[in-house]
């Protein structure tokens, strides 16, 4: 009889004839919280030293469980990275989903949907995967989950949503039959662009005191723009305090897995969209009752991994289709730093995300990042990275920041909007902002030509098309959002 269950029924015969317990040897199956926010950025979390953005329920999470130093979405945009945390798969095997504002095919299983089956409650409130069109896709409903939307509230600055979210979250429970495990999918709208000009020097921030990276100048608008950025950042861990708050008090806490992470970098130049460390590299905390609290795990992991993650925890069969690599290994370790020191390479890549280049083609890069490099392939190094100019540079958001980089051709612009060479190094573990490329010195040719033929061999493992030859089908792909070009809006914002 053994022969014929699968891994989720032999688990459960295994607990129940009483084998050792671990991590995963729980009385009941657990619950999933899994919380990201929309644009915030690494490292602006206190747990990793930001004075600046104040986060004491993301600090309760990585104290009380585990601090991830090296968490990466493989595609720095909401709907890829969101794609990629739903399927388990890297974007550049998703055909149409790599986009932004794409079709998202049904064709591959989402944790949702197979913890659903297995018996969970399972939902979504605030922003779940998109911006695209799932329906297209094959799908009846937001690949999250259904959705809770009853209860709002008055946000503290305009710019902000009116759903209460965590009020929400407590409307799902009341959804559930008792004792059922759940699975909830909490998303914010923040800290996503735009901000109300003032909500930090509103809220107490002191401009002075947040860190302005490199790639730009030292300067008050920024400073101040990044103050707003901070508030906006703070709402979503408000309400994931509230959320534990909620879990400790029915007794949930303990037996609930607590993700908590966001989809790709702050939503300023240089940084959303862009293959660069603050782009790419997220905050990532990981809670459940058991195992040594407050370790930090140095293990490059990526957001494909939680879905292999998280139905290994819920004792259900992980496809075929998921080529992300389960994280269980790590929670059920005691140890900090390395836990594998295979886990030490990272790939990340992107196509087309917004609109603004002719023939509405992509900027198509790759990377591979080391301990100690990002190296940057960049596939069409004649196009404008972030959108050509008279498009408005539409792959980033008009802000404060953006308006004053656009007021001087001066090194900072060229970070952010100049074209690219075809390669880039940078020597991350010296250089995170990612402002010295040394890809054409001749100390580092050596290095270059390495990562170079470890990112080709690693991606045509992978099936990438880009790195099959068969690139120019991404550009096929149809885009589901609006089709103007959007240069009145880029004035609006410009003040120029």
């Amino acid at each position: 009889m053994l022969l014929g269950m699968t891994r989720r029924q032999l688990l459960y015969a295994t607990l129940a004839a009483g084998a050792a317990p671990s991590v995963r040897a729980q009385s009941k199956r657990p619950n999933i919280l899994f919380a990201i926010a929309d644009d915030w950025g690494w490292p602006h979390a206190g747990a990793y030293g930001c004075t600046w953005v104040n986060t004491p329920a993301f600090d309760r999470v990585a104290n009380e469980g585990i601090l991830f130093a090296n968490c990466f979405t493989s595609n720095p945009k909401c709907s890829p990275c969101r794609a990629s945390i739903l399927t388990g798969r890297n974007t550049w095997q998703l055909e149409e989903a790599v986009s932004h504002f794409g079709v998202f095919p049904a064709k591959w299983a989402v944790f949702p949907d197979l913890l659903e089956e297995a018996g969970y409650r399972v939902g979504y409130t605030g922003k779940g995967w998109g911006p695209g069109d799932y329906r297209a896709g094959g799908f009846s409903r937001n690949p999250a989950g259904p959705e809770y939307v009853k209860h709002t509230l008055k946000a503290p600055f305009r710019s902000m949503s009116n759903k209460d979210y965590a009020k929400n979250f407590e409307y799902f429970l009341e959804d559930r039959e008792p004792g059922q495990p759940f699975c909830f999918w909490f998303g914010t709208h923040e800290p996503h662009r735009a901000f109300q000009d003032g909500a930090g020097a509103i809220s107490g921030k002191r401009h002075q005191d947040v860190d302005v990276p490199a790639f730009y100048p030292d300067d008050e608008t920024i400073r101040r723009d990044l103050a707003d950025y901070a508030v906006e950042s703070e709402w979503f861990d408000t309400h994931l305090g509230r959320i534990l708050g909620t879990l400790e008090r029915i007794g949930e806490l303990d037996n609930t897995v607590v993700i908590v992470t966001s989809d790709h970098g702050m939503p300023f130049p240089r940084v959303k969209g862009q293959i660069y460390e603050y782009g790419f590299h997220l905050p990532l905390a990981v809670r459940w009752g058991g195992g040594r609290k407050g370790r930090t795990v140095e293990d490059f992991v990526n957001v494909r991994d939680f879905a292999p993650t998280i139905l290994e925890l819920a004792g259900v069969e992980t496809p075929d289709s998921m080529t992300g690599r389960s994280l269980v290994d790590i929670l059920e370790s005691d140890g900090d730093g390395w836990i594998d020191p295979q886990r030490n390479r990272m790939l990340v890549g992107k196509e087309r995300h917004d609109l603004g280049r002719p023939n509405d083609g992509g900027y198509p890069v790759r990377a591979i990042r080391t301990p100690e490099y990002l190296y940057v392939r960049n596939y069409e190094p004649d196009r404008w990275p972030a959108g050509n100019p008279e498009t408005g540079y539409r792959n980033c958001d008009g802000s404060p920041t953006k308006s004053q980089l656009l007021r001087g051709f001066d090194k900072y612009y060229a970070l952010s909007f100049g074209k690219r060479p075809a390669e880039e190094l940078y020597r991350v573990d010296r250089d995170k902002d990612c402002v010295e490329n040394l890809a054409g010195d001749p100390a580092h040719a050596e290095v270059k030509r390495a990562l170079r033929t470890e990112l080709q061999d690693r991606l045509e493992k992978d099936g990438d098309p880009r790195a099959l030859g068969n690139g120019q089908v991404f550009d096929t792909y149809k885009y589901t959002g609006a089709r103007r070009h959007a240069y009145s809006t880029w004035l609006e914002h410009s003040k120029l």
